[in-house]
């Protein structure tokens, strides 16, 4: 009896050590789109509402949000 459940022990590792070996998923197929980091903004410089201006460069290392208004 001792041996019938080494037996499906040692049967249960290597199955699930076959899975592992399978094939990596084809995520192409699956419709996925790899992750592209962020790339950084370009230098740009802007005049704020007294008229100074004001470089994306002053707000290094600070969370900025640029919000542009139309009204055409």
């Amino acid at each position: 009896m001792m041996r019938r459940f080494a037996a499906a022990g040692a049967l249960a590792i290597v199955a699930l050590g076959g899975a592992a070996l399978a094939a990596a998923p084809d995520f192409g197929a699956a419709g996925v789109i790899p992750y592209d980091p962020p790339k950084p903004a370009p230098p740009f410089a802007l005049p704020d509402l007294e008229g100074k201006t004001v470089r994306l460069e002053d707000f290094r290392g600070k969370t900025l949000l640029v919000f542009f208004w139309a009204t055409w």
